[in-house]
């Protein structure tokens, strides 16, 4: 079926403003609306690019910025390629580092990328994924060919790199290894024929190398998207595991719904923007009634139900609803509550703060005695400020506005 001019333009825009949405950065538009206009007259996809360095596999919604973006990508009919950088997670990626990080081990790395794949499909569709290992190229790789991608790329141009410039300001050592993980990296983009690499803004030097690498050797070269970071329930830092402001893929869907409530008004949108698939159009929809003086805590709601029912089934997200809105609307104690098992021995309200922090309900055994001086503790439905009151099987806890737990020994 032919297709008219006419028809690739709208289908060109219709597939850019997906694209953009949210996004920070776009390096090299012209060229992406060309291989959309291309894309779309032969039915070819695109190649679309995520190198994954695996380090730190634990993945939350900060993290999933980028996996979410795929999502739509892959939406639209667009090949979505997972690099996981076994080869290059040998080398340590010095990104935002003071000094050089620690290679990884064969066995870290595997067992990482394992629990990476466990948690990148949460979000991405299985069936049409690729994923690859860049050791699949980066092994196999001579002397002569690493030596002539060494050859385009300058020493004042790697020292251009932030950690890089300030190392070598402070007469912190360099390791000329270093230097080979943007330019192996870069090498990924040319191995896969990548039309789009995406990436956090911290990775803006090695996606650029990538696109100055596919030059070198006579490709056209990938244009580059860059996510912003999203910020956490405190509304200030990043998300982050250990500032205690995340929302994990992997957390019940109580826990999840519950902490999307507590987002800052002032995000309600840019929640929408960066860790939902919502539309465009119905962006533009939730920007206007928020700006109109409409309630947030209605679309507060919405956004609480989106995101839950991307990482949960439809039945488990209602339940997570009506369980916030019982505990936290109605004021009443949850008819279903998570149930803390503890031995006998543990029988003060002190000696649950251990079992509590694993259960991620605290960040902490002081948190524990903070929230009991500020009164933020509740004993079946009674405040308590004693940490050594006794705690009795059966008894339900309520720490702070939304957390309960009934204690089972």
């Amino acid at each position: 079926m032919t297709i008219s001019e006419t028809e690739v333009k709208q289908e060109v825009e219709r597939q850019m403003r997906i694209i953009l949405k949210g996004a920070l950065k776009l390096i090299g538009e012209e060229e992406l609306r060309e291989k959309l206009a291309r894309s779309v007259r032969t039915g070819k996809p695109l190649n679309v690019k995520l190198g994954l360095d695996p380090s730190a596999p634990d993945i939350h919604l900060g993290h999933a910025v980028v996996l979410r973006k795929l999502k739509q990508m892959q939406d639209l009919g667009h090949q979505i390629v997972i690099i996981i950088g076994d080869f290059t997670g040998k080398i340590g990626d010095p990104t935002g580092k003071a000094k050089g990080r620690k290679a990884l081990s064969d066995r870290e790395v595997l067992l990482n990328a394992q629990t990476y794949q466990e948690q990148i499909f949460r979000v991405l569709d299985r069936e049409k994924t690729q994923v690859r290992y860049n050791g699949e190229w980066l092994e196999l790789l001579d002397l002569t060919e690493i030596l002539k991608m060494a050859s385009t790329v300058t020493v004042a141009r790697m020292l251009e790199r932030d950690d890089f410039q300030n190392r070598y300001a402070h007469n912190i050592p360099i390791g000329l290894h270093e230097f080979f993980y943007p330019l192996m990296q870069a090498y990924d983009s040319v191995a896969i024929r990548a039309d789009l690499e995406l990436g956090g803004s911290d990775q803006t030097f090695n996606i650029l190398m990538g696109r100055s690498l596919q030059k070198d050797y006579g490709m056209e070269p990938q244009a580059a998207l860059f996510m912003p970071i999203l910020e956490g329930l405190d509304g200030v830092e990043k998300m982050s595991k250990s500032l205690g402001n995340y929302i994990g893929v992997q957390e019940e869907a109580k826990v999840m719904f519950r902490k999307v409530m507590e987002v800052p008004d002032s995000l309600i949108t840019r929640y929408f923007a960066l860790a939902t698939d919502i539309l465009p159009e119905k962006l533009d929809d939730v920007e206007k009634a928020l700006e109109n003086g409409e309630n947030p805590r209605d679309w507060k709601l919405l956004l609480a139900r989106t995101v839950t029912a991307l990482y949960h089934s439809e039945e488990e997200t209602r339940a997570a609803e009506e369980f916030f809105k019982q505990a936290f609307t109605k004021k009443e104690i949850p008819r279903d509550i998570p149930e803390l098992e503890m031995t006998a021995a543990e029988s003060t309200l002190l000696d649950t703060a251990e079992v509590l922090v694993r259960a991620g309900m605290l960040t902490s055994k002081s948190e524990l005695r903070r929230l009991l001086m500020q009164g933020g503790v509740s004993l079946n439905g009674e405040r308590v400020c004693d940490p050594e009151i006794p705690i009795k099987n059966g008894d339900v806890l309520k720490l702070g506005k939304k957390r309960f737990a009934k204690i089972r020994f």
